[in-house]
Formats: structure tokens, C-alpha cells, sequence
């Protein structure tokens, strides 16, 4: 495929991002809770720094070194999220899983269907071997994210990461691209189209 594709699963459409999106990412992402329980989003969220992201994705992608998707509701065009696959190594077939779900949006499973899709459109378009994710031991709900992808413990990592200002264990889940075979029957993507 030459452009990023669509991806469709039961619920949701994940799809580029585009500067549209920009304040809805600052809204979203800024909230201190989804903030502090991610390793990469800043708190409080700077004026034009998710333009500034945006702007790097498309680049990205066409680059090979990440795929990243905005997360909506199917028939709706708002913002719920983001998931996607980052430090791609096509030498060593892996790429890390990330996402994060507006805090409107927690407990409805957003999460886990957004990554389910990503990790499949990993595997099955991107050809990689490996996806593996981290989170602070401190957020179970985002290792839960993980275990329902297939995704087993591999490590605990201590004080391996700082967030405003403390040091933060960090666990690290995978799954290889058999495993999810063997895991998950049901396909996550229900239709990948390039727009």
C-alpha cells in the first residue's frame, strides 16, 4: 500500500491523523490523568505541540518508522484516541504498541480493540515478527489492555523511566506473530482500505 490505510474493526475506524485533530489531541491527551499514565505525553500539554506531532506522522509513515492512527467511533468523526505501532526495525521485524483513550472514553474497551487492530495490521500488512508495549507498573489497567492483545509479561523494569520528576518501574508485555495466530482467531480488522 502506498498511503496509510483505514483500518475498520467492530466499533471503531482508526484512520491519519490530520491537523483537524490537533485540539482534540491537546484536550484528550493533555488531561492529567491520561497524561500521567503514559510514558510519552507531556502534562500540561503545550499550545501547538500536537500540530507539531501531527505533522511528523505522515512523514513517518511513508518513512517506514511508525504507523499511527487516530482512534474514532465508526460513523462518527470524533476523536477518541490514538494507537499505533512506533520504533518500527524492519532488521529485526518489531515495532512497540502505543495508545492512549480520552478519559471520556475509558472502560468501554476502546483500547484494546484499537490495539488488536494495530498489532494485526502489524503483522499481517507491516510483515513484522514482533510487537512489544510497556507500562508503568503502576497502571494495571494498561497491562490488562495488553494481556486481552495476547500479549505475555516479559519484564520488570525498575525506575526505568522518569515522569514528572520520579523514577517509574516499568512492565514489558509482547507477542510474536505465531502466538497471535494461535491466540486470536477472530480478525480485529474488519475491512483496511487506503482512502
Amino acid at each position: 500500500m502506498t498511503g496509510q490505510p483505514i483500518l475498520v474493526t467492530d466499533r471503531l475506524l482508526l484512520r491519519p491523523f490530520d491537523l483537524a485533530d490537533a485540539s482534540d489531541v491537546q484536550r484528550l491527551a493533555g488531561d492529567y490523568e491520561v497524561a500521567s499514565s503514559d510514558l510519552g505525553i507531556p502534562y500540561p500539554y503545550p499550545d501547538g505541540a500536537a500540530e507539531a506531532w501531527i505533522a511528523t506522522l505522515r512523514p513517518g509513515f511513508e518513512k517506514g518508522v511508525h504507523a499511527v492512527y487516530a482512534v474514532t467511533l465508526l460513523g462518527e468523526r470524533n476523536l477518541v484516541g490514538a494507537a499505533g505501532l512506533v520504533e518500527v526495525n524492519r532488521r529485526h521485524g518489531r515495532a512497540e504498541l502505543g495508545y492512549w483513550v480520552g478519559r471520556p472514553y475509558w472502560g468501554r474497551g476502546y483500547a484494546t480493540e484499537a490495539a488488536r487492530a494495530v498489532i494485526e495490521y502489524g503483522f499481517f500488512v507491516m510483515g513484522l515478527h514482533r510487537v512489544y508495549a510497556m507500562h508503568f507498573s503502576r497502571n494495571p489497567a494498561s497491562g490488562r489492555v495488553m494481556e486481552k492483545c495476547g500479549m505475555v509479561h516479559e519484564a520488570h523494569l525498575r525506575e526505568h523511566d522518569r515522569k514528572f520528576g520520579v523514577f517509574e518501574d516499568v512492565e514489558v508485555r509482547g507477542v510474536l506473530r505465531d502466538e497471535w495466530r494461535q491466540r486470536c482467531t477472530e480478525p480485529a480488522i474488519r475491512e483496511c482500505r487506503v482512502r
